[in-house]
């Protein structure tokens, strides 16, 4: 169970920034949502999330992520979160905390893209995510184990980490923007591996990744970007990976000679991250790059009912629109299919994963029109 309270206005911002909590897991969790002036309550806007690095908070995140003027003039809702302190870390408040921890931050931002959707018009097929650092690597998180609904992500100052990346299994075409410096000190270009042991991998491990998944080409394509600052010790290419037609799902900026920085904040002068990151992440919805083609794959919005989620044994299905289910597959987090149940002929059937282990696990449902994508959880 969660409550939402709104709180007084943080006179520090502006006017339509809005402190707010939620209360997840008996825990108040605090964030900030940006309501543009042209939100109406009527129209569906898509909604970002701006995570804050390790260590930090949402003040520190809106001072280098201020996406306020954009939310201005491309009318969507800004939301920045805070994490917890980790006491497996000094204390520091991290999204993704060391274990042994029962702090899992995926089930939090979830919750509070349901929270956000019962109290304002947002577009769920247009949900982004975006961060720093630390934050960067909850974004690529998100992006893997919360894909259903993150339509595209941005990630600055940070790779993926192994532990996530092998656990990687989208669901649907996922636009993907990075912002690495290839001097950072703290996030490493070429990953990060210790003892015979690889914690975070490297951006071209990570690029080819989800330029596989997209099924683009796998060499990228590259430009110089006009050095306008030569005194900030680094240069930008812009590498793109699109699909045989010319479709982009994923880019890099890479910040030559950069370092763990935020561009047009800090460090690199050539490129604005956050203005760079919008113009990316906004071609995308659910279905894939709306500038270029359509997959024809819904977000659950169209599903009436599904439940128990989580559960043990039993979950039924049965679609609003009473479209006839043709198939039902139950994928588990390496992408395996572990459970089919085929020519169902009906808009409502139920499904036995008691035979299944515990975990997350993916359903897709597919009709004749549309194919469904939803996260299920075995207990």
């Amino acid at each position: 169970m969660f409550i939402i309270f709104a709180l007084q206005i943080n006179l520090c911002l502006s006017q339509t920034f809005f402190n707010q909590n939620l209360l997840y897991d008996n825990i108040e969790r605090e964030y900030v949502i940006y309501i543009p002036s042209s939100y109406d309550g009527l129209t569906p806007v898509p909604l970002i999330f701006s995570f804050h690095g390790g260590g930090g908070n949402i003040q520190e995140n809106i001072l280098i992520n201020d996406l306020s003027e954009l939310a201005e003039s491309e009318n969507f809702i800004a939301v920045y979160p805070q994490a917890l302190p980790d006491p497996n870390d000094d204390g520091g408040n991290l999204w993704i905390h060391k274990e042994p921890t029962d702090v899992d931050d995926v089930f939090f931002i979830e919750a509070l893209i349901d929270s956000i959707a019962e109290n304002y018009q947002i577009d769920e097929s247009r949900i982004y995510a975006c961060g720093y650092s630390h934050g960067g690597g909850f974004a690529l998180s998100l992006a893997c184990r919360l894909n259903e609904k993150i339509a595209a992500i941005g990630v600055v100052a940070r790779t993926t980490l192994t532990s996530i990346h092998n656990i990687c299994n989208p669901v649907h075409p996922t636009g993907i923007i990075t912002i690495l410096g290839t001097d950072d000190p703290i996030s490493l270009y070429e990953g990060l591996t210790a003892f015979g042991v690889e914690y975070w991998i490297s951006a071209q491990e990570m690029h080819s990744f989800w330029a596989n998944y997209n099924n683009c080409e796998l060499a990228a394509s590259v430009l110089d970007v006009p050095d306008i600052d030569p005194f900030d010790g680094s240069i930008v290419e812009r590498h793109s990976w699109s699909t045989s037609d010319g479709c982009k799902y994923v880019e890099e900026l890479k910040v030559i000679g950069g370092g763990h920085d935020w561009p047009g904040s800090f460090g690199n002068m050539d490129i604005n991250a956050t203005q760079e990151i919008w113009n990316f992440v906004s071609n995308y919805s659910i279905n894939g790059n709306s500038t270029c083609n359509s997959l024809g794959i819904n977000i659950n919005t169209e599903i009436n009912k599904f439940y128990p989620n989580p559960t043990s044994n039993i979950f039924h299905i049965e679609l609003k629109d009473l479209d006839s289910i043709e198939c039902i597959s139950v994928i588990d987090p390496t992408g395996k299919i572990v459970l089919n149940k085929i020519s169902v002929h009906g808009f409502k059937t139920q499904l036995d994963i008691s035979a299944l282990k515990a975990g997350f696990y993916m359903i897709s449902i597919v009709t004749p029109t549309k194919t469904f994508i939803k996260r299920l959880i075995k207990k």
